[in-house]
């Protein structure tokens, strides 16, 4: 199986910059547009914090580690390393109930790791698990990076437009929640998530009004590879980066 990490710097100035996601396989280049001032915003919210388990407790769950494929009734298939990367509708819900998942992302940058937060967002990371155990992630490039932005990733076509075929609704934080290292879904409008996804590198990231999924967080210790896949960026709201991030795998560890 397979997985990846990041990092980040931002011009003065207003900016307009667009999260760019399709609703669904075929859905067009819609954008949604944030004025975002230069003077840093603080998270002020509380940091979004995974569930743990208690490891002295006698029945703690072993940590599995790169969780094979699944199908659409969540039966475990074969292990396989080719991807899927089109469904007919969005996956049921099939994450374990009190249960803690990890995604171990390696980039051409490193790997991060990104604690998943299903108490926040079960939908979302139950959406994430799914596509990433079917290796939908896998060798595919990181299309936007606007330094001190995000780094938005998780379209196999790279054109901002592209998803697995189907779209499911927001699990939206409170305003204040975004941090640098935090996980959340692009979108095209309300209840149009799909597949794309976006890791915060700075404070006009940070920024950003409630309205993206938050879903994860990448831990400290691993800011340094989200620093270096934030350098690939561009100063200016294009986006397009200055070498090719890809994503070489995601494994999915559930403990």
């Amino acid at each position: 199986m397979h997985r990846s990490r990041a990092r980040t710097r931002f011009a003065a100035g207003v900016l307009a910059l667009g999260l760019v996601a399709a609703a669904c396989g075929d859905a067009d280049d819609t954008v949604v547009t944030d004025q975002v001032d230069d003077a840093p915003v603080t998270a002020d919210g509380p940091e979004a914090e995974p569930a743990t388990d208690d490891p002295a407790t006698d029945d703690a769950q072993p940590a599995v580690a790169g969780l094979p494929p699944i199908d659409a009734n969540c039966e475990e298939l074969p292990d396989t390393d080719a991807s899927t990367r089109s469904f007919d509708e969005a996956p049921p819900m099939c994450l374990e109930e009190g249960a803690v998942y990890t995604a171990s992302v390696t980039t051409s940058a490193g790997t991060i790791t990104i604690d998943l937060d299903q108490t926040i967002a079960p939908t979302t990371v139950n959406n994430f698990v799914f596509l990433a155990r079917n290796n939908y992630f896998d060798d595919t490039v990181c299309h936007r990076i606007i330094q001190e932005f995000v780094v938005q990733c998780g379209d196999p076509t790279a054109t901002g437009t592209g998803g697995p075929g189907y779209s499911f609704p927001d699990e939206l934080p409170e305003a204040g929640q975004y941090e640098v290292g935090s996980i959340a879904m692009a979108n095209s409008g309300p209840d149009t998530n799909g597949s794309q996804f976006f890791i915060i590198t700075g404070a006009s990231g940070t920024g950003l009004p409630p309205a993206y999924s938050l879903f994860g967080q990448v831990p400290e210790a691993d800011l340094g590879v989200v620093s270096e896949m934030n350098a690939q960026g561009s100063l200016d709201p294009s986006g397009v980066p200055s070498s090719e991030l890809r994503i070489i795998s995601v494994e999915i560890t559930q403990s």
